[in-house]
């Protein structure tokens, strides 16, 4: 496999010039960064560094529990990190307090300027709860393809939201489209600032630490990395985070089968939300890639169901696709070996939707 450059978890250059309340502010962002806040050694409690930046402090750190039930005998040990421990219930809190903090330092932002970007709520969830935090506003150019949940968590956090309208309920290259035209119009105005989810450097950066929360708290020791790719900063930042520890596992990335854009090169309509939307993932280096592997959309569903009543682990669809190929994979590799996936959140964000009912 060829290795990627590790990013440095060490603070952005540059922030050392920021003075006054912003350089508070910097500070913590960079311990966020760098691994949000400290744990108690004794009862593993996350201890806020900073209480003035509020639910900041509880950006990282989220478990790693290994699956027991699931499991079939004579597999390899399969591990889970369970991003629903995020204040937002998802992983993508550690994509938006990079973006935002990077744009902040750059000036590209500044207190009560208006953060643009379109979502499929999990993404506009996070920077609607950064964003409030961070004195910004946020609109987030939204589908009725997801589920209306993820809609009225955006709106707790103070987001504007605009729906566009789908088509047979169906995730497609083209709603996608629709959607980000909709988001550059918006953009373009005056104090307002594209958080460009699907090219920003900063996006990948933001996943450095959970690789580096994985290697320490397995010693190291793991043996595969898999999980679905959306954009692909989540499965390329966690391997940086690795190889910036000096592990190097085996990587493989996961698809939905109804959508099978990196293992056939076509596009199809699917209801995994969050992954398989664009026909190049941007931040997906294809060269560290071990393998592809496809993952019935229904199989996926069914094993988030079976992980809520079996595994006490609560998430949504890509968690149960990513659970399904590491299950693949450790069935093939046998005993002696760690594979490592992705909670990517918490399933409570599902329960409106078609895979709770």
């Amino acid at each position: 496999m060829q290795q990627l450059s590790a990013l440095s978890p060490e603070p952005t250059p540059g922030w050392s010039s920021v003075s006054g309340s912003n350089a508070k502010t910097r500070a913590h962002i960079d311990q966020c960064l760098s691994n949000g806040a400290q744990l108690s050694a004794r009862c593993g409690r996350r201890i806020p560094m900073d209480i003035g930046m509020g639910g900041l402090a509880a950006i990282g750190n989220t478990p790693l529990v290994r699956l027991g039930k699931v499991v079939p005998k004579g597999a390899a040990e399969v591990w889970v990190k369970l991003e629903g421990g995020n204040p937002t219930g998802s992983y993508k809190d550690r994509m938006a307090i990079s973006v935002l903090s990077s744009a902040i330092d750059r000036g590209d932002l500044s207190p009560g300027d208006t953060v643009v970007e379109f979502t499929g709520g999990s993404t506009g969830t996070a920077l609607a709860f950064v964003s409030g935090v961070l004195g910004l506003k946020f609109v987030a150019v939204f589908s009725d393809a997801f589920s209306n949940s993820k809609q009225q968590a955006m709106e707790a956090f103070g987001a504007k939201v605009l729906v566009e309208k789908c088509i047979d309920g169906k995730i497609t290259h083209e709603l996608a489209e629709r959607m980000k035209q909709r988001a550059l119009a918006l953009a373009g105005q005056p104090s307002h600032y594209y958080a460009d989810q699907f090219g920003s450097p900063d996006v990948r950066r933001g996943y450095v630490p959970m690789g580096m929360e994985i290697s320490r708290a397995l010693d190291g020791r793991l043996d595969v990395l898999c999980a679905a790719v959306g954009t692909g900063a989540a499965l390329m930042g966690t391997l940086d985070g690795l190889h910036g520890q000096g592990v190097s596992p085996k990587v493989i990335a996961v698809e939905p089968a109804q959508s099978p854009l990196l293992t056939t090169g076509k596009s199809g309509g699917h209801k995994v939300e969050g992954i398989s939307v664009f026909p190049d993932p941007p931040f997906l280096d294809k060269s560290a890639l071990n393998d592809v592997r496809t993952v019935d959309q229904d199989r996926g569903f069914d094993m988030c169901r079976r992980l809520a009543r079996e595994e006490g682990i609560f998430g949504g669809g890509s968690t149960g696709l990513n659970v399904c190929a590491a299950l693949e994979i450790a069935s093939e590799i046998g005993t002696g070996y760690r594979v490592v996936t992705f909670g990517c959140d918490n399933g409570v964000k599902y329960l409106g939707g078609h895979i709770y009912n």
